[in-house]
Order: C-alpha cells, then structure tokens, then sequence
C-alpha cells in the first residue's frame, strides 16, 4: 500500500505544470532599473515570476548599504527586500 502512495504521489508532482521565471521585455527593463535605482540599488539579475503573480525579482543587487535580493510588484512597488 506505502508503495502505491509513493507512486501516485510522484505521478501527481510530474503532472504538476513547471514555472519558470522569464526575462523582462524592454519597456519593463526601464521601469524596473529605474525603481532599483530609485532605491540606490544596481546590477543584478532580473526576473518576471510567470505564475501569474505580477512580481518582479531583483537578485544580487548591489545597493548602497549591501547586496539585496529585491521584489517589485506589477507597477514597480517595493514588496520586499531582503539581505542576500
């Protein structure tokens, strides 16, 4: 029976859809940098969550107090910062 358990438990993950997080389009690029900066906060790497969140991801961003990891929302609001 735990193997039964065990392997409709590993079915159910494979069939679970795989997020991914995708690049920004230019037109976001701009407000996103422009939001880090405003902040005192450069560099990095940039993210969109594709889950349908509308968050923004700042990774490893070089601010004037440390190194950050950042989240905008969909309008470029700070929701988190965190010392990375």
């Amino acid at each position: 029976m735990k193997r039964f358990a065990v392997a409709a438990c590993a079915v159910f993950a494979m069939s679970l859809p795989a997020f991914a997080d995708a690049p920004l389009s230019e037109e976001e690029m701009k407000s996103a940098t422009s939001a880090a900066s405003a902040l005192g906060c450069e560099g990095g790497k940039w993210e969109k969550e594709t889950e349908g969140t509308g968050v923004f991801e700042l990774d490893d961003a070089k601010c004037k107090n440390g190194s950050y990891d950042l989240k905008f929302d969909k309008d470029f609001k700070l929701l988190n910062m965190s010392a990375d």
